[in-house]
């Protein structure tokens, strides 16, 4: 009986603030209406005491009043900080697992005629897949975990095709221990290897910038494509990157999308936490 008196309390309070602001107001109607005066005036002639009382019991269900008010802004705020983050973990999850099955299908086939090289892959693999399982889960990552993450990948893409890609990787980070949302970056890459060096049979490249200040942090990815074979990007992924950049950094990020004379640049601004 006491624990459902506990949960109702603020009903309760509620219940009382209601009846105790509605007893002045048809004191004042029913004086009014029935003296015909333009005022009234509370307390004129009673005791002190009993008026600072009066007062006081007001003051007090005014106050109670400002804390549920509170609370309850502080519970709004909190409900949409929770669904955000549900919706991120949620997006986050969903980034790349047509990729891994695709390496698991080139294992198949590699197992038996080089063994070292699908042992190297699979070491790879796994390393991906524990940080898009673990890390990827996170609200923040390292942009040195970023990158290992990365070049994993474009390791394992480079073991995948039986032709020359010129890959390129270019990184300046001052310090590694700046702070990034997880699994950001890796959409535009997959893209390039997917529009772009699926479709040549020679001459494809990929050249990846990853440069971070104090204020910002810019990602940039060009490659070429063949432009009778290959369609511009856009579905899934992006939409799921493009979710996921204005919950994560409102206001505070810059992606461009280029594509002309058989190069796409794809380039990501955030502006750093």
């Amino acid at each position: 009986m006491l624990l459902k008196i506990y949960r109702n309390k603020w009903k309760i309070f509620g219940l009382i603030a209601l009846v105790s602001l509605s007893i002045p107001i048809l004191i004042v109607a029913t004086v009014l209406i029935t003296t015909g005066q333009e005022s009234v005036r509370f307390f004129e002639n009673s005791n002190p005491v009993f008026a600072v009382l009066i007062l006081s019991y007001y003051i007090l269900i005014i106050a109670l009043g400002l804390v549920w008010l509170i609370q309850q802004i502080i519970s709004i705020f909190r409900l949409k900080n929770e669904t955000v983050k549900m919706e991120l973990r949620h997006l986050q999850g969903q980034v790349n697992p047509h990729f891994f099955f695709n390496i698991l299908n080139n294992l198949y086939g590699m197992v038996e005629k080089d063994t070292r090289r699908a042992q190297d892959l699979i070491i790879k693999l796994s390393d991906m897949m524990r940080y898009s399982i673990h890390e990827g889960q996170r609200e923040y990552v390292t942009l040195a975990e970023e990158v290992d993450y990365l070049k994993n990948y474009v390791a394992l893409h480079q073991m995948r095709y039986h032709k020359t890609i010129d890959v390129q990787f270019a990184v300046d980070i001052p310090d590694e221990e700046w702070k990034v949302r997880p699994l950001l970056f890796i959409i535009l890459t997959e893209n390039a290897f997917k529009h772009g060096v699926e479709q040549l049979r020679s001459g494809a490249f990929i050249h990846i910038r990853l440069q971070a200040t104090s204020r910002s942090i810019e990602f940039e990815v060009t490659n070429n494509f063949d432009p009778e074979a290959a369609a511009a990007p856009s579905g899934v992924g992006l939409k799921n990157l493009r979710r996921r950049l204005n919950l994560a950094y409102p206001k505070r990020h810059e992606l461009s999308l280029h594509r002309s004379d058989g190069i796409y640049k794809a380039s990501l601004k955030l502006q750093s936490v």
